[in-house]
C-alpha cells in the first residue's frame, strides 16, 4: 500500500524562500500579523497556496514581534480563544477574497508548545477554531493536549511531528538556543523524517527511540537553509515511495 504524509511549512514570515518552499510541500500554514507579516504577505502566501495547488490554514500566535512569537507569555484561556479567532478570522476573510477555502488551523511558536502541555490553553484554542469553523483541522504536536483537545472539540485532529527539531524523551520539543533543538542541514532533517514516516519512530539525541505517530511532518520556513531542506524531504520522500498529500 502507498504511503501518504503531509509536508507542511510555515510560510508569509517574512523570512526564506516562500515561492520556492511552496512548491515542495503539500500545506502550509500563513502567519497572521502577530507574530510576522500583514494584510499583503498573507494575500501574497495565500496567491502562492493558490497557484501551487497547496492546502492554505491559518498560523495565529501570540502578539510578540519583536521576539517573532517565541516567547511564552502569560495568557488566559479566554484572551487566547480571543487572539487565535481574530487572527484566523482576519486570514479567513482574506483567503475568501482570494478565492482560497482554509482547510487547517496551526498555533505558532511558544503558543503551540505551551498548549502541548496546557490543557486549559488547549481547550480554548479548540474552541477558537471550532468558533470559527467547524470544518477547520488543528494540528498539533503529536501526543500533546492541543490534538488532545482538538478530538475533544469534534474537530479533525492533524497529528504533528518535525523534522528539522529535536525532541526530548517526552515528545516535546527542545527548547531553541539548546543543544540539538534545531537540526539545521538537510541531512539531518531527512533522516529524522524519514524514521518517523518509514519507522513511526524518533530517534533522540542519547541514541533511544521512541515512537511517534504523525500525520503531518513539519519544516519551518526560517530554519536557515529551509528551501534546500524542503527539496531534500520531497525527494527523499518521494524516493522512499511516499505520496506527499494533504492531512
Amino acid at each position: 500500500m502507498l504511503m501518504r504524509i503531509d509536508l507542511n511549512a510555515d510560510i508569509g514570515e517574512g523570512c526564506g524562500d516562500d515561492a520556492g518552499i511552496v512548491e515542495c510541500v503539500s500545506s502550509a500554514s500563513i502567519a497572521c500579523g502577530a507574530h510576522a507579516g500583514d494584510e499583503a504577505s498573507m494575500r501574497a502566501a495565500l496567491r502562492l497556496c493558490r497557484a501551487a495547488g497547496v492546502a492554505a490554514g491559518a498560523h495565529p500566535s501570540h502578539p510578540d514581534r519583536e521576539h517573532f512569537g517565541r516567547r511564552a507569555l502569560a495568557c488566559t484561556p479566554a484572551q487566547v480563544h480571543a487572539l487565535v479567532l481574530e487572527q484566523t478570522r482576519r486570514l479567513q476573510a482574506l483567503a475568501v477574497e482570494e478565492g482560497v477555502a482554509l482547510r487547517h488551523v496551526k498555533p505558532h511558536g511558544a503558543l503551540y508548545s505551551q498548549a502541548a502541555d496546557d490543557a486549559a490553553l488547549a481547550e480554548a484554542i479548540a474552541a477558537a477554531v471550532r468558533d470559527c469553523d467547524p470544518g477547520l483541522a488543528l494540528i498539533g504536536l503529536a501526543g500533546s493536549e492541543l490534538s488532545r483537545a482538538a478530538q475533544a472539540a469534534g474537530l479533525r485532529a492533524i497529528h504533528e511531528a518535525f523534522a528539522d527539531r529535536g525532541y526530548d524523551a517526552r515528545a516535546r520539543l527542545l527548547p531553541r538556543g539548546q543543544p540539538g533543538a534545531l537540526h539545521a542541514t538537510p541531512l539531518l532533517a531527512e533522516a529524522q523524517a524519514l524514521d518517523l514516516v518509514l519507522r513511526g519512530d524518533l530517534r533522540l539525541a542519547d541514541g533511544a527511540w521512541l515512537a511517534l505517530r504523525a500525520d503531518s511532518i513539519c519544516l519551518h520556513g526560517d530554519t536557515p537553509g529551509a528551501l534546500a531542506i524542503a527539496r531534500r524531504l520531497r525527494a527523499a520522500l518521494q524516493g522512499a515511495g511516499v505520496r506527499l498529500r494533504a492531512a
